[in-house]
């Protein structure tokens, strides 16, 4: 059985005992307030993030892992017999992909796979812990690239947010829609679609928010076999709405919280699920 190491970064946002359990290996995105930079989940934990967050004049912002940092790990690994798949947020959305890749033609390594996941947060979270199980199961490392390749079209999100504020800011959705989402009592339903935030509805009201997340859930189908994660920052209404039905489907999910880099950009209040569709 080959020796296979899937990689990841931060933005997976995967509890930790999902990241012990399969031993990923998770590099850090960078979190900075000012002068201050913090690794993301290692130098400075969500809770700290947040209350850092609300009492700082001063917008954070995020950079990506550079190369440097992608060819050391990769190495380390290569010497030891691994195989490698690297499965990363979207090229659209941060350069940690292009990085992972100049990594790899540095090595000059065919034990090298990496994977433009083109989503971010639960979405890369979700074709991390595939390429887990599959590896687990004895699977070959280009049979599991062939099936997660085969699956990143099929990733679905829908996500309700009571505040756009940070989106705009961190320049992840257009002022208009801002304006939108600021109106009283309205919740702007987003999607991740080809790698980049889109605006699925608008309603009003977190009861209306979660229904129309179920309804679209119901809609695309969740393939059968396959883990889904409802992922939320400070939202209980919606969470709790969507945990209820997921439980009453005696569907197969876990429960999530956001990082520190995806929270820079979601800001408080935000929730929704992602699910592989019936394919």
């Amino acid at each position: 059985m080959e020796k296979i190491k899937i990689i990841t970064d931060s933005t997976a946002d995967l509890p930790m005992e999902i990241i012990k359990k399969y031993d990923i290996e998770v590099l850090p995105l960078t979190v900075h307030f000012g002068d201050e930079s913090y690794l993301d989940g290692i130098d400075i934990k969500f809770n700290e993030f947040l209350e850092k967050m609300k009492a700082s004049e001063v917008f954070p912002t995020t950079s990506q892992i550079n190369p440097q940092r992608f060819h050391d790990c990769f190495n380390g690994y290569i010497n030891q017999g691994y195989k490698i798949i690297s499965i990363h947020l979207s090229s659209k959305l941060s350069g940690t992909y292009q990085s992972a890749c100049i990594a790899r033609d540095m090595l000059e390594s065919e034990d090298i796979v990496v994977i433009d996941s083109l989503n971010v947060t639960s979405g890369l979270g979700l074709l991390v812990l595939k390429a887990c199980k599959l590896k687990d199961q004895g699977m070959a490392a280009k049979d599991i690239e062939k099936k997660i390749l085969e699956s990143i079209p099929h990733v679905k999100s829908a996500l309700a947010f009571e505040s756009l504020e940070n989106l705009v800011k961190g320049g992840r959705l257009s002022k208009t829609a801002g304006m939108i989402g600021n109106l009283l009592g309205i919740r702007l339903i987003l999607e991740i679609k080809d790698g980049e935030l889109a605006l699925m509805d608008k309603v009003r009201g977190s009861k209306k928010a979660a229904k129309t997340i179920l309804d679209y859930v119901d809609k695309k189908g969740i393939k059968e076999d396959e883990t889904s994660i409802i992922l939320q920052v400070e939202n209980k209404d919606v969470r709790e709405a969507l945990t209820e039905n997921m439980t009453e489907r005696c569907a197969e999910f876990i429960e999530c919280e956001v990082g520190c880099v995806v929270g820079t950009h979601s800001g408080t209040g935000a929730c929704g699920i992602f699910f592989i569709e019936e394919y």
